[in-house]
Formats: structure tokens, sequence, C-alpha cells
């Protein structure tokens, strides 16, 4: 048969591996053992429902052996096995990701990470870090067929027939030459085989046999005692399973008995994003077994999608196995399971934000976007089981609070939680309405994520505490007496006002006076649900609709005065004495406004031309 070539990114791939960049290069085991463990694991389930599968679970397992004077290694399974097509698909193509994705990854690192292996979907291929030459013979369950895929690398691969008295898989490595820096014969000793199947795959529930003998404990890593499994060992299992680079910040080990259903599990909070989390190949959700078996890989169905960070594993007998995968997410005891598991997830995260901060703060920059599309989420109908976790940054204490901080030291007398919301800390600080705010000795939340107008929106409130931006409306800090006194002016200058409004011709609701912007002339403002920087967050992310539907989602625009500044005195003298002047005056003032707000300006040409017409 004529030799096939890899896709051009497993090409590429397979380069990486065979130039030998990895110094870790024992990780190859745990990889073709994980592979053989799936593969077992499919077949077991399937012998939940169907007679043909002539086997019981005392029957699989995996067996490695070893020829020193071929110099190979062979990893054998007998699970479910792979059709012609199903060698050429899986072996012939990376899956879940491409090699450009790796390549851009490692070049960004200056120090390569030993486990980075699996990272990016690429297992098997680690086989070419101690092989020169890779031989699967696969029979797939219910053929009689069987078929060899064989590589030596980057130039291609054959598939061939081949003979396979049973169903399952054997994957052998023809080693390669020892160099000065490497001994590549360790790798057929059993002694040192042992070893690392202890190391990397001894909570393998399968037993793996190296020559004649069991080599690794079968006790599933969550049916252990922390006595017997301390943390440090559970993290190594999560960072083994699920290709991750730095330890979680914390592992949640659950033990239910309840009147109708028990389960046990473990539940591991990352500490960073994995590459693809925010893209659609990322499948949350978590490993669900039934007294051992594997019945589904993700299953999202535990864990509400707020929380579609947690991973691991849960083990229940409760669960019903003749019954389909569809229908397991109807399962009354999986409903139980996973309101069981939030209540679990939720205490565990309140108690790093209380015990453990710092472990905390290192979970919120990572996921801390994620809780917040939590609260939009379905219009809100979780949002009251997420803002109790949900921190933003507080300009007083230049770190991340929560809303229950920002009440507890509210200043005697506050009304309410003021926030602003700005595409960066300079802006929010250069705004006359946030050093108002500020003057009184009241705290300001920053916002700078373009999520966040929306969750506070969605919030509304914080226990009897509304939620309020400085940039929209009344900030109902003044005193009864200076309320008055504004009413008073604003009645005095309703000419001026009204001028106002209409000489920027649409482009505010409406011109007032307000007594938030001490030093400064004038700032832009919104009324109504649609916030500036919903405004602007709109307008960002709908650029190639036409102006119409971008207009329907504008901001209504108010230009608040400062009736103490001279600007104003001026601007109230020439809509007397010259009303064109009057009228310049209005577009440039509105036009600084938006660029202190951090919008760009409708026409610069324009607005320079009136700046240099008044010089």
């Amino acid at each position: 048969m004529a030799k096939k070539e890899f896709q051009a990114e497993s090409k590429r791939l397979l380069d990486l591996f065979i130039n030998s960049i990895y110094t870790n290069k024992e990780s190859f085991l745990r990889e073709v053992i994980s592979n053989s463990t799936d593969a077992i694991d499919k077949l077991c389930y399937k012998a939940l429902t169907d007679e043909s599968v002539e086997m019981s679970r005392d029957d699989f397992k995996i067996s490695i052996a070893t020829d020193p004077k071929a110099r190979t290694l062979t990893i054998s399974d007998n699970g479910i096995g792979m059709t012609k097509e199903e060698l050429e698909t899986n072996l012939g193509t990376i899956a879940k990701s491409g090699s450009l994705s790796f390549k851009r990854n490692l070049m960004e690192q200056e120090d390569i990470e030993p486990d980075i292996i699996g990272q990016f979907g690429v297992g098997f291929y680690s086989c070419f870090l101690v092989g020169k030459r890779v031989t699967v013979v696969s029979r797939a369950f219910g053929s009689d067929e069987a078929w060899q895929w064989q590589s030596e690398g980057a130039d291609g691969f054959e598939i061939t027939p081949a003979e396979r008295a049973e169903v399952g898989t054997d994957v052998t490595i023809d080693l390669r030459d020892n160099t000065d820096d490497e001994n590549y014969d360790r790798y057929y000793q059993e002694a040192i085989l042992k070893l690392l199947v202890r190391k990397y795959s001894d909570y393998i529930r399968w037993p793996i046999y190296v020559g004649e003998y069991v080599s690794n404990s079968r006790i599933p890593i969550w049916q252990r005692t922390k006595q017997e499994m301390p943390d440090e060992d559970c993290y190594a299992y999560y960072r083994d399973v699920w290709h991750d680079t730095k330890d979680p910040v914390s592992v949640l080990r659950v033990d239910a008995e309840g009147s109708s259903f028990s389960f046990r599990a473990m539940l591991f909070i990352p500490s960073q994003v994995p590459y693809e989390f925010y893209t659609p190949a990322y499948k949350p959700g978590l490993r669900l077994y039934s007294s051992g078996v594997l019945i589904k890989e993700d299953c999202a169905e535990l864990i509400p999608d707020y929380f579609r960070f947690v991973r691991g594993v849960v083990d229940s007998p409760d669960l019903s196995l003749n019954i389909s995968r569809e229908a397991l997410q109807h399962d009354r005891q999986l409903k139980l399971i996973a309101s069981s598991l939030e209540k679990k997830i939720k205490a565990e995260l309140t108690r790093l934000m209380n015990r453990e901060p710092e472990k905390y703060d290192t979970f919120y920059k990572a996921f801390g976007r994620q809780l917040k599309y939590g609260v939009m989420a379905n219009y809100g109908i979780n949002k009251d089981k997420v803002k109790d976790l949900l921190m933003f940054y507080s300009h007083n204490q230049n770190k991340n609070i929560t809303l229950e901080q920002y009440v507890a030291d509210m200043k005697e007398g506050q009304k309410h939680i003021y926030y602003v919301s700005a595409d960066s800390l300079a802006v929010i600080n250069g705004l006359p309405q946030t050093k108002y705010v500020l003057s009184h000795g009241y705290d300001v939340l920053c916002l700078t994520e373009s999520v966040d107008e929306f969750v506070i929106s969605m919030l509304g409130k914080f226990g009897d505490r509304e939620l309020r931006s400085v940039n929209n409306g009344e900030l109902d800090i003044e005193s009864k007496e200076e309320k008055e006194e504004l009413e008073q002016l604003s009645e005095k200058n309703e000419g001026v006002l009204n001028f106002v409004k209409e000489a920027l011709n649409g482009k505010i609701v409406e011109a007032r006076l307000s007594r938030k912007l001490e030093g400064s002339p004038c700032c832009i403002s919104a009324r109504g649900p649609v916030s500036l920087e919903m405004e602007r967050h709109f307008a960002a992310s709908l650029t190639p609709l036409n102006e119409e539907e971008v207009g329907r989602i504008r901001a209504e625009r108010v230009l608040e005065f400062n009736p103490d500044h001279p600007v104003f005195g001026k601007l109230c003298v020439a809509t007397v004495n010259d009303k064109e002047l009057a009228e310049k005056y209005c577009k440039i003032l509105y036009g600084g406004a938006l660029v202190e707000a951090g919008f760009q300006l409708e026409d610069p040409s324009e607005f320079m031309k009136l700046v240099c017409e008044l010089m």
C-alpha cells in the first residue's frame, strides 16, 4: 500500500517531537496508557447494554511487553479497537488542536515545560519522543479484520491488513538509538517501566501488567483518603489528566451519603485558563463514573455553566447503568448530585475568598469573567447564586473587593454603591464625576471590562443598596439645601440649557446643571437603560451593521454643566449677545466632554476648525 502523508499541521508537529526538544520523554508511557484506558472504558460501557460483548470487567487489562533484543516496547489493551478508517482519522490527524497553536505557545515560553505533552491533544505523537518507528495493530469490536498503522515519523504512514486474534490494540515502539545525552534502553527495562506506571498511572482502574505482574494499585484516586492521597498527589493527577502546567488553587473531596443516593467526587478549581476555554473546542463537565465504570467523559449536566471551569470526577453506585447517554441527563439522581456539587463548589470558593484571599485572587483573575457571564446568562436567573463571588477594583483600596466588602466599608450616611465604567483607570481618574464622589469620602468601584457594565445593570442592587454609576443620572450626594439651590439655578438658566440642546441638534436629549463638576466646566452622562459604556461596547461589536442598527442602542446622552465655572458664564453671555458664537461654544464643549469620557470625536476635522476659528 502506498504511503500516506500526514496532514500539514500533524507533519510539522512530528518534526518537533523527532527533533527531541523535550526533556521529559517518559511522559509518552502515560499518554499511551491513557489511550488504552479510554478504549477499555468504551468497550466496558458497551458491555453494559450489548450482550454481544462477551467480556466482564475482570477480563479487561493493559499489558506492557518488552523485547530487549529487538529494542521494542509494546503496550496492548483489549478495549474497543479501531477500524481502518479510525486508524487513519485518529492517528493521521490531530484531533483537538494543531501544531500551529502548539508552536505558538511553545515560542512564547522561555523555558520549555516538561509536562506540556498532551496539552494540545497530541498524546499519541509523544511515542516519537523515544521511538524511531511506531506500529499500531488494532481490531475493532464487531469486526473480523485487523489493520496495521505504521510510521517512522513526519514522512508519512502506511495502513495494511494485519492479524490480531482478539479485539483491541497493540502499540509497538521501536526505540531510538542511544546517544550521549539519552539512554533509550531504559524504556525496555521492566523495573523502570514499573516505576513509571506507579508514578503516572497508578490510579488507572484497569490492571496494568508489566511482564507478569500488575504494577498499579487500581484504586481510583477519588476513592482514597487524604492520608493515602495528599493534596500534592491530587494536583499531580489533575495536571496529568487535564494537561495543565500549573497546580489548581484547590482540590475539593466530596463523600456524600444520602437516603436516595450516594456518590464520591474529586473536584479541582484551576489556577489558569485553558487555552481553548472561550472557544467551541472547550468541553465543560465532569467525568462521570458508576461504580468505577466511565459513563460519560464530559458530563456538563453535573455543573452549572457559571462553574464550567471546574474539572474533576464523580462516581456513584446509584446511577442506572442501562440507560442511554441521552437519557442520563434526565436521571433524577444526576440532578441531585449536580445540586449538591453546586453548593459544594460555591462553599469552597467562598472559603478561599475569606481564608485564602491570595489563592482566590489568582482564581478570580483567571475566571472572574466567567462568573460575570453567569450573572447575565438566562436574563439573570442565577445572579443571586453568583453575586457574592464577584469582585471589582476599589479606587480607595487599590485592589479587588467584593460588594459585601464595599458595603461594610461605606462611610456613614452614604446611600449608594458608586461605580464608574471606562476603558482604563487613567480615564476613570480623570473624570470630574469620579473626583466629585471621592471628594466626599466615598469609594468608587472601577470597572474596566466591557462585561462589567452589563453585570452591574443586571444586579441593580446589592441588598438594599442601589448600584449607581457616576456617569448616569443624579448621584444623590447633595444635601436638601444644595438640591433646592440647584433647582433654582436650573430654572433661572432654562433658556440657556434649551439653547444648548437645540444647538447640538439631536446629539443630546438634555442639558442640565450639576454639582458634581468641581473644577470642570461640563461632562457627558447618560440616562435610561443604555449607559455610555454599553453604547461603546455595542458600537465596537456592531461595526459591520448599518448606522441605523447602531443608533438603536445608543445611550441617551446628557450634557451637564458646572454653573460656577467661568466657561458656563461666558456661554450664558454668548447666548444673549452672539448666538452664532454660542453655538460654536456648545459644539466645542460637547466634543471636549466626549474626549474626556473616552469617546472619539464624531468629526475631528470640524472640531479642529472650530478651535482655530475661536483662537
